[in-house]
């Protein structure tokens, strides 16, 4: 239900540059059908990877979110593309939050299960981030499969434990290759289990790291082709490219603004040390350090793109929600002081927590610049279904995307030659800037408001 909150908002909220992109592979799969090793969407430029991309190649994620996305589609159009993006997210985040639920009642009890799920499900982060038009969602329901499935596995030992975790780890990892940090924790169960002369001639966690690791390799193989290296963005400066790693910044953002403020709403900071701190217990005691250690690395290593984008955070969100489930659990039968206090506290703590976070959260669902939604329903209702378009938003797709037409987020070169060379043959603008008015004066307005312009760049003015 809380998922639902502005389900019906267009792609212009928060990160709707990054949802746009996702969402327009999915609007090129309705139009011409699915097809998983050839993904394209409406940005021809040449600003994701530097070359240009006439063909609008998007190898970044292997498409299933897509794919599933237009599937739902087709199912029922009625809801329309961008609500059923959405749906699709919400979705994968339910199944998330019952095998979450199902990997606390295996490895800590029936309890920590269901408050690990509850936090999953309530955290106001988690709630935006599981309902935008984003792969993530979808990484993160197949790696709490993953988790859920190997640890049934170590303690019952049956064959289709390791097949279906090596399957859900291939799938995640092709939807979002960063949740291979995941695999420490995986890692541990299968040493403490096993041990590690064991684990290595063990045949069935051969079979596990197959069928993890090949699809992922194929799939990487088929995007270094000659002819998609320029729907391949660019990636290096998402690790260190601004040096910004373990300097004061680094850990400021990621993990007093992100971490304290965003997701625990700094009240949920207690419930969450807690669940670190708790004695370990049971076959595998150390799993949630292990869990949450990897998710720190994981944000060290993808070090700029984690203080840069929020977004990445999402991946973090089954580890912190585990925690904070051991650690309410454990606060909650402590016999150290005083049980009525202690509960009253911890139920105080965790509302003041999920109030403070929404009350930062709730700014990523407003619509900025409705203007661009206008703009782009005037384009999509005058333009032919294959045009062109120029749409200057200085790089930002979620404008380009309202128009449901290929072309061009940003103007890189002269207009001349965005023209003659690149085939751009409608301009759309909802600045009135110098570019624009030089538009406006040598080519044939279309239409125009006070919110935006269409030009019309196939008829020059004499």
């Amino acid at each position: 239900m809380v998922r639902l909150y502005k389900i019906d908002n267009p792609v212009a909220d928060w990160h709707s540059w990054r949802q746009a992109d996702t969402a327009s592979v999915t609007r090129i799969y309705v139009q011409n059908g699915i097809d998983l090793l050839h993904p394209r969407y409406h940005d021809i430029s040449n600003i994701a990877s530097g070359l240009d991309n006439p063909q609008g190649w998007r190898f970044v994620e292997f498409p299933i979110y897509n794919a599933l996305h237009a599937v739902l589609y087709k199912t029922y159009p009625a809801f329309g593309i961008d609500k059923w993006g959405r749906l699709t997210s919400v979705l994968c985040s339910l199944a998330s939050t019952v095998f979450l639920s199902l990997l606390g009642r295996r490895l800590w009890g029936s309890r920590e299960g269901v408050l690990a799920a509850f936090f999953f499900a309530v955290l106001p982060f988690n709630i935006y981030f599981s309902r935008v038009i984003l792969p993530e969602p979808m990484a993160v329901m197949f790696i709490t499969i993953s988790l859920w499935a190997f640890a049934r596995y170590v303690y019952t030992e049956k064959f289709w434990g390791v097949v279906i975790s090596g399957a859900a780890l291939s799938l995640a990892i092709l939807v979002k290759p960063y949740i291979i940090f995941y695999g420490l924790p995986i890692f541990y169960l299968a040493w403490a289990k096993f041990g590690f002369r064991k684990l290595l001639w063990n045949p069935s966690l051969w079979v596990f790291l197959c069928l993890a690791a090949a699809p992922f390799l194929l799939w990487r193989s088929w995007m270094w082709r000659e002819n998609y290296l320029v729907g391949i963005p660019h990636w290096a400066w998402a690790f260190n490219g601004d040096n910004i790693r373990f300097r004061p910044a680094f850990w400021w953002w990621v993990v007093e603004e992100r971490l304290g403020r965003m997701i625990l709403g700094v009240w949920g900071v207690l419930p969450f040390i807690v669940g670190l701190l708790v004695k370990p217990q049971g076959k595998y005691p150390y799993f949630l350090h292990i869990l949450v250690g990897s998710q720190l690395i994981y944000a060290s290593v993808v070090a700029t793109a984690s203080v840069r984008h929020d977004y990445y955070q999402t991946l973090v969100i089954p580890a912190v929600s585990l925690t904070l489930g051991v650690g309410t659990y454990a606060l909650w039968t402590s016999h150290e002081f005083s049980k009525q206090i202690v509960r009253l506290a911890i139920v105080g703590s965790i509302a003041a927590a999920l109030f403070f976070s929404f009350y930062q959260i709730k700014e990523y669902y407003k619509i900025n610049h409705p203007e661009i939604i206008s703009a782009g329903s005037a384009a999509d209702k005058l333009l032919p279904r294959d045009a062109v378009v120029l749409v200057p938003y200085n790089g930002d797709t979620a404008f380009l995307y309202q128009t449901k037409r290929r072309g061009f987020p940003f103007i890189t070169y002269p207009l001349p030659e965005m023209i003659s060379n690149l085939g751009a043959q409608y301009y759309v603008s909802v600045n009135f800037d110098a570019q624009t008015k030089q538009a406006m004066n040598q080519y044939k307005v279309m239409e125009q408001t006070d919110k935006y312009v269409i030009v019309d760049l196939t008829h020059k003015k004499q």
